[in-house]
């Protein structure tokens, strides 16, 4: 495995570095995360829920009708809807009428309100999970929300501010190329790696996970 500064040289060899520096994410820091609202959480979990296997901007343009047929995506109001709450969406035509997602807006709003009480609010539960084991915050979203699994945990994450990496193509290909994994990281093995892997580069450069994302990906695309 390369140290960071042959990543980021390797990318800047690839891409102009003013281009490529402007294109790097940046994470919110604890104290900004922690002032969102956990409904517009919500509102952005289900967001990217709705937006696996569909065009975003088909989604987009009928977000505001989501946030009315949701309640503003107040997790508290969800949590209460009634099956036949729910079934009556499948008639509104203004909404992605996708039987399973609509029921995992239910799941994921119990999971925010159960997380919120625990924590004190959702976005608090997020801001201090540590990324040295977003990992474990993946897996543990995935665990008790619904229709999380793959990247959209950590796509949701890194719409909501959250540093994280994510396992773009273009990422497994320059994990592979390290050595960190063979293969696409599936395995609780392979994912300790990789997670050691982003751990190490943290520590050497200082730079957020995401930003360490985009440059792994920038070595090889």
């Amino acid at each position: 495995m390369k140290s960071f500064d042959w990543l980021y040289q390797h990318a800047c060899d690839r891409h102009d570095k003013a281009l490529l520096e402007s294109s790097l994410p940046v994470p919110l820091t604890v104290a900004e995360l922690q002032t969102v609202p956990d409904d517009r959480l919500l509102s952005t979990l289900s967001r990217r829920v709705f937006r696996a296997g569909i065009k975003h901007a088909v989604v987009d343009a009928k977000w505001p009708a989501f946030e009315q047929a949701f309640f503003g995506f107040s997790p508290e109001k969800i949590s209460l809807m009634s099956d036949e709450q729910l079934e009556q969406l499948m008639q509104n035509a203004d909404l992605i009428r996708h039987w399973g997602k609509i029921k995992a807006t239910r799941v994921n709003a119990l999971m925010v309100d159960d997380l919120a009480r625990k924590h004190g609010s959702f976005a608090s539960f997020l801001a201090y999970w540590p990324v040295t084991d977003i990992i474990g915050l993946w897996r543990t979203l995935q665990a008790h929300g619904r229709q999380l699994g793959g990247n959209s945990s950590a796509y949701f994450l890194r719409m909501a501010g959250k540093d994280t990496f994510i396992f773009t193509d273009d990422v497994v290909a320059a994990l592979k190329a390290q050595g960190v994994v063979d293969k696409r990281p599936t395995s609780k093995a392979d994912l300790a790696s990789v997670q050691s892997a982003f751990n190490a580069w943290h520590a050497e450069s200082g730079r957020p996970m995401c930003q360490i994302s985009r440059l792994l990906a920038y070595t090889v695309g």
